[in-house]
């Protein structure tokens, strides 16, 4: 759904864009009526209190999943869908921010330059809180099955529930 929605608002778009797609199946986040694919706009997700988790791509899933374990233990996580990094919605990252005080971005891609960088940034310029980067940390890349390679880096729920909780 999201996909789709990308490619057409990038036919639509006056000037260069780069989107990403992944080769696995991943499950469909964003197949209710009401939702809307917007450049530069992001979708909170699942609303919560204790922490903020910020993905994009098919982490949005396992942040979901980590969100549900999370919440087993009486935490209360909110999950921001971040479809678009450039331009990024800063206005639902800082406001999820300033609600929570924690933030952790979780991505399919390496924490330097990427989405954790740019939530960064816009967090240090507006308003500071603890964040931590999930993703592919400074390391080359390998090859092999995507779901190998998403255990294998805690980019699943699993890891990502881990990861938070280690960060709270």
């Amino acid at each position: 759904v999201e996909a789709r929605a990308a490619v057409r608002a990038a036919l639509e778009y006056e000037g260069p864009v780069y989107i990403r797609f992944g080769r696995a199946a991943v499950p469909v986040i964003n197949d209710h009526p009401g939702y809307h694919f917007e450049i530069g706009k992001g979708t909170v997700v699942r609303e919560g209190k204790d922490v903020t988790i910020v993905a994009t791509g098919i982490c949005v899933d396992s942040a979901l999943g980590a969100a549900k374990m999370l919440e087993e233990e009486g935490i209360s996580a909110e999950v921001v869908n971040i479809c678009t990094i450039k331009p990024l919605d800063e206005e639902i990252i800082i406001n999820s921010a300033k609600k929570t005080g924690k933030v952790v971005t979780v991505e399919e891609h390496s924490v330097i330059g990427g989405l954790g960088s740019a939530v960064c940034d816009c967090l240090c310029a507006n308003h500071p809180v603890p964040v931590k980067k999930v993703g592919m940390q400074d390391v080359f890349g390998e090859s092999g099955s995507a779901a190998a390679l998403v255990e294998k880096y805690g980019l699943d729920a699993k890891g990502v529930y881990k990861s938070v909780k280690e960060f709270l």
